[in-house]
């Protein structure tokens, strides 16, 4: 009985290590996003299934009434592109809305309760970004997010949930700090509201117009969401240099180097 039960718990150990255990299903948080999608799409986060004691977050303000935000906006949504993390029960959405009369670009995390077939939403975390907000231009952000490549990487080329998470702590730690480890790759291209680096070419940077961050505040209450599949992380956090500024930047890795970062700013007053 001893030496299995050792054996039971060195597979246990390893299979935890390499994330065999996920949360929830891919398919699961599909699923769950397209609920999202519709119920923003309708303006009805009636719609969406809650768990008990549900968080709504909006541009980094605690709501207490999920009725009380974007969700309850009927949105024509253009285009959307979601990560997915797994092992958090957990996604990230980009959303774009081009409408000349209500156009936003959003970022939203979704943290899911349960397990696959009745996961429900536990907390909202969304970054909503409009006129007059920091560079932005919807339908010129649509322009530039069609011309990328955020497909599945192959499984043998993959980053590490380490990696992915220190390259985009590293990149926020630049604000404060000139030398952390930011894993810059070429080419890279930058979208930042609507404003993007880059022409093209081979040689193309994201450290295009980076600050010499020595002495900045930082860029602080980061929440994550990773997915190894497309090298993807998410980060949600307070950019205090611009007065404490609701701030979304996500972030694509090929090779353990930057290959697309996108940012969104609230400069708005809320």
């Amino acid at each position: 009985m001893f030496l299995p039960s050792l054996t039971l718990i060195a597979v246990t150990i390893g299979a935890l290590a390499h994330g065999a255990f996920a949360a929830c299903q891919r398919e699961a948080l599909q699923d769950a996003t397209d609920d999202y999608l519709s119920s923003q799409e309708k303006g009805k986060p009636s719609n969406l299934l809650l768990a008990d004691g549900v968080k709504y977050r909006e541009n980094n303000r605690r709501l207490y009434d999920i009725e009380s935000g974007i969700l309850s906006q009927p949105l024509k949504i253009n285009s959307s592109r979601t990560i997915f993390d797994l092992p958090k029960c957990a996604t990230y959405t980009e959303i774009i809305v081009t409408d000349e009369e209500n156009p936003w670009v959003i970022g939203t995390q979704l943290h899911f309760d349960g397990c696959d077939d009745n996961i429900k939403l536990a907390l909202v975390d969304t970054i909503t970004t409009t006129t007059p907000d920091w560079q932005f231009n919807a339908t010129k952000s649509l322009g530039i997010i069609q011309q990328e490549n955020w497909s599945t990487i192959d499984v043998n080329l993959r980053d590490s949930r380490k990696t992915l998470k220190a390259a985009g702590d590293a990149y926020l730690d630049l604000w404060g700090n000139s030398r952390a480890p930011v894993p810059w790759g070429m080419p890279c291209r930058r979208m930042e509201g609507s404003n993007h680096t880059g022409l093209g070419l081979q040689t193309d940077s994201c450290s295009e117009g980076i600050p010499d961050g020595d002495g900045l505040p930082p860029n602080s209450d980061r929440r994550y969401v990773i997915d190894e599949a497309v090298g993807a992380v998410s980060i949600l956090c307070k950019f205090e240099l611009m007065y404490n500024a609701p701030d979304s930047h996500e972030f694509r890795l090929e090779g353990a180097k930057l290959r697309y970062v996108h940012t969104m700013t609230v400069m708005r007053k809320l």
